[in-house]
């Protein structure tokens, strides 16, 4: 027999005890720009347990206006923006050339805590892009190297040649530039903090920029 879907769904808990912690938060205690809340929700979920804490929805438009949404990992947070990368002309790198605004959504529910940022997306200077990727894992770089994101494939057997010769060149010259990946940073205008209760009085704080500062505000669950 099949499965029932709904069945399947009905028998799911949210939050489980066993497997979940909900702790406190006091919105009072928040500090007055969301990068240090962040900076220390991020360090929580590391520490507790949660599996690819760095992964986050990536949400953008086409050029019609038509939304898209995809799972991307975080490269990094600061004064500049929350920073990803892509190759200039995968999909999400030509949406974000015809409208140049996005929204992250971080889910950590280990503790029940969702991060939320919407705002301009800016590129960042192609050397910084190649520091980031050869920063990191040949992986990483084979990856890059494989390239035509988004395009059409032919075959399974295409894609394994081609990750082949990637992988091999990534080991063998592991400097070598990608002129297509593309660092970019969004630069929030609205961030929103959401951590769970269990008798779902859920406590959301959004910022919202101000000036040179934030506004902070509760809003219901």
């Amino acid at each position: 027999m099949g499965t029932d879907l709904h069945e399947l769904l009905r028998s799911l808990r949210v939050w489980d005890p066993e497997v979940t912690e909900l702790p406190p938060f006091d919105p009072d205690t928040a500090p007055a720009a969301p990068l240090p809340l962040f900076t220390r929700w991020f360090a929580d979920a590391v520490a507790a347990g949660q599996r690819e804490p760095h992964t986050v929805s990536l949400a953008t438009t086409d050029e019609d206006g038509l939304p898209d949404v995809r799972i991307v990992m975080l490269h990094g947070a600061d004064e500049d923006g929350w920073s990803f990368a892509t190759h200039v002309g995968s999909r999400k790198g030509r949406h974000l050339a015809a409208r140049p605004y996005a929204a992250l959504a971080f889910h950590w529910p280990v503790l029940g805590r969702q991060v939320r940022l919407r705002g301009p997306v800016a590129v960042a200077p192609p050397e910084e892009a190649q520091a980031d990727l050869h920063a990191r894992s040949a992986g990483a770089l084979a990856a890059a190297l494989t390239g035509r994101q988004s395009r059409e494939l032919g075959s399974l057997e295409e894609l394994a040649e081609a990750s082949e010769a990637a992988w091999e060149r990534a080991v063998r010259a592991p400097d070598t530039p990608v002129p297509s990946w593309t660092l970019y940073r969004l630069r929030p205008d609205e961030a929103e903090f959401f951590q769970g209760e269990p008798r779902r009085r859920h406590v959301r704080l959004a910022y919202r920029r101000a000036g040179q500062g934030w506004d902070r505000r509760l809003l219901w669950p």
